[in-house]
């Protein structure tokens, strides 16, 4: 497993899971929150050996042995060709796929080990944004953000009262009673993402949000990511935007082959040169 490149420290108090001991001798995370740096001492997402086999391709791992840690309020970029195992990486944080060995955990919890009934309680705290926004055409950008409150059982006062909150969060407060039609694609992701954390999950992740932006609708999403994962959100973009990478320089996670080949501090999307 390649070294986390960064601030040489020791990493302490890392929590208990197998991937938290196997990495002490990596640099502890530092995080900004409201200006101050602050230590980041236990992991909120560990892959501790993971691999993915399907069995179309048993040959030919689509993860293979990856081991690591990602911190709570931490904002991580994963990147890599087409075929590396970034979308199998998605897909087994949402327990989606389970992985063929290895163990997964979340918040403590062992997505490996866990039965089917726990996976919408999962699901509730993990927000999903993805590409091609997946919004219900038939509903306006209030019913798609209130839909994800609805499905969960939310009375209808709480919804009354968090769905405007977070559509003036991502800008759409005044379009609310618009159909996704009627919007633009960075109005549409606007609300994906607004659906995704309506429910104040404590982890967020992306799958290829800018892929169908332009740079200039892709660099407000970006922003906005930044702001969400200043309230304490995790936070995990996985992308081929190469750009927007290179400018937000956060750490960043490279996967080729389906091994982890690059962990790094402040990365940049290729090697540093």
């Amino acid at each position: 497993m390649p070294e986390r490149q960064g601030t040489a420290a020791t990493a302490k108090g890392l929590g208990r899971t197998a991937a938290s001991q196997t990495l002490t001798s990596l640099p502890r995370v530092e995080a900004s929150v409201d200006g101050f740096s602050r230590p980041l001492e236990r992991p909120a997402i560990s892959f501790v050996h993971v691999s993915k086999v399907y069995p179309a391709q048993p040959n030919k791992p689509a993860l293979n042995d990856v081991t690591l840690d990602i911190h709570e309020g931490e904002f991580v970029f994963l990147v890599g060709q087409s075929g590396s195992g970034k979308s199998t990486f998605i897909r087994l944080l949402n327990r989606e796929l389970v992985a063929t060995s290895g163990q997964i955990f979340i918040g403590g919890t062992n997505l490996v080990t866990m039965r089917n009934w726990g996976i919408p309680k999962l699901r509730r705290n993990v927000g999903c944004v993805f590409q091609d926004f997946k919004l219900l055409p038939n509903k306006t950008t209030f019913e798609n953000v209130s839909f994800a409150l609805e499905v969960i059982g939310k009375h209808s006062a709480v919804i009354k009262t968090q769905v405007p909150e977070v559509l003036r969060l991502v800008g759409l407060y005044e379009k609310m009673d618009k159909m996704p039609d009627q919007l633009s694609g960075g109005e549409q992701q606007r609300v994906s993402i607004a659906r995704a954390i309506v429910n104040r999950p404590p982890y967020l992740i992306c799958d290829e949000p800018t892929g169908n932006l332009d740079p200039q609708t892709s660099l407000g999403i970006m922003r906005l990511l930044e702001r969400i994962n200043r309230t304490r959100t995790t936070v995990i973009v996985a992308t081929h935007d190469r750009e927007m990478v290179d400018n937000m320089r956060r750490r960043v996670i490279e996967l080729e082959n389906g091994r982890l080949v690059r962990d790094q501090d402040r990365g940049v999307y290729g090697f540093d040169v």
